[in-house]
């Protein structure tokens, strides 16, 4: 087991919600101290307050990922005898990195919005706002046809090859590759200095841009060729689309009064604001964490019954009622869900890659509001 340090552990986190995923001009990346250091604890958190900073130097976290930026406005001045100086001077003290997840995190497969739809137990959910459309790339790589098996395992494996719900696709043909070795080589086939042909497979698959490296990475560990030969082409065809929120189906129908109520449990909330007549049935349900209020008419258009989203403003609500959706708002905080998801999924990518690295789900409540 290894000690990764904090590049080795975000590139990991990378993998799993890409950058690119994120909304123009979203606030994430690393905000705060440096990922040259060894990690060992990782605190997984909802928002960056002065509580989670001690509990990250409690826990003794050497960084911190959130789904809220801890600076998402400019500031103007660092001054530790106010909140953000006091906050900054801590992580800066004890080397606490913070690194914020936000929009990528939210549209992400994995990410909070599936997270969401999982507590509340949706069925054949699909995306509600689409956002990104991942670029798809074509990989052809030429190897002896002894290796060709083993390197169709390593490109699936490294997720190349995925169409809907298909894995492992790829296409081959044979063909005959000639080549001379030069001084100073090594070739697996042949001899320094002697033309030699071999009986090759041309190997075809397709891969998300964002796995490129990764899918290079496999396919070269395991192919035999000193210098192996291979193209990668861009393509026009459509990658998975990514986006904000989700909308699927209850296992069965249910009063809004009954649906709001499961609500306020699956999601763990002291509360919930409803709009609608509350003995109308629900079936299809929306769901977008956070602030998702400005999308309710796109909840319509894919046939909703209930959108759950926080922050929902007064008239967004009255227009919505008017229209004749239904609306749940469960607060904003409800994507706390990430803190346990992010933990999880982590723990689980850093297995693969045999890091040893404890990440923790922050037990700090952070929701300002209260009940009464």
């Amino acid at each position: 087991m290894k000690i990764p340090n904090g590049h080795e552990v975000i590139q990991l986190f990378e993998q799993f919600a890409p950058k690119e995923l994120a909304m123009e001009g979203d606030k994430i990346g690393l905000l705060v101290g440096s990922l040259n250091q060894p990690v060992k604890n990782v605190l997984v958190a909802l928002d960056v307050v002065e509580d989670v900073v001690d509990e990250a130097i409690d826990k003794d976290a050497q960084l911190i990922i959130s789904h809220h930026p801890l600076i998402y406005h400019p500031l103007k001045t660092i001054r530790t005898e106010e909140s953000y100086g006091r906050i900054i001077s801590k992580l800066l003290k004890h080397d606490i990195a913070v690194y914020a997840a936000h929009t990528n995190l939210d549209v992400t497969f994995g990410g909070v919005n599936d997270l969401l739809a999982e507590k509340l137990g949706l069925l054949e959910t699909e995306v509600l706002v689409p956002t990104y459309e991942m670029t798809l790339k074509k990989l052809v790589v030429y190897a002896p046809q002894e290796a060709a098996d083993n390197i169709r395992e390593a490109l699936g494996n490294a997720g190349a090859g995925f169409i809907g719900n298909y894995s492992h696709c790829t296409f081959s043909s044979q063909g005959t590759g000639r080549f001379l070795p030069g001084e100073n080589t090594n070739p697996y086939i042949g001899s320094i200095g002697e033309l030699e042909a071999v009986a090759e497979e041309r190997i075809e698959t397709i891969f998300p841009q964002n796995l490129e490296r990764k899918v290079l990475k496999a396919m070269l560990q395991v192919h035999p060729y000193e210098e192996p030969a291979y193209d990668i082409y861009p393509l026009d065809m459509k990658g998975q689309v990514y986006g904000l929120g989700r909308i699927g189906y209850l296992s069965k129908e249910v009063t809004l009064e009954e649906f709001a109520a499961f609500v306020k449990e699956a999601l763990d909330v002291t509360g919930v604001r409803v709009v609608g007549n509350l003995s109308d049935t629900i079936k299809r349900v929306a769901i977008l964490g956070g602030d998702g209020g400005k999308y309710y008419k796109t909840a319509i258009r894919k046939g909703a019954d209930v959108f759950i989203t926080g922050d929902m403003y007064y008239h967004t609500a009255i227009d919505a009622k008017l229209d004749g959706l239904h609306i749940i708002d469960p607060g904003h905080n409800v994507e706390k869900v990430m803190k346990r998801g992010v933990a999880k999924k982590m723990m689980e990518l850093c297995r693969e890659k045999k890091f040893q690295v404890n990440f923790i789900p922050s037990l700090v409540h952070t929701d300002p509001f209260l009940f009464l």
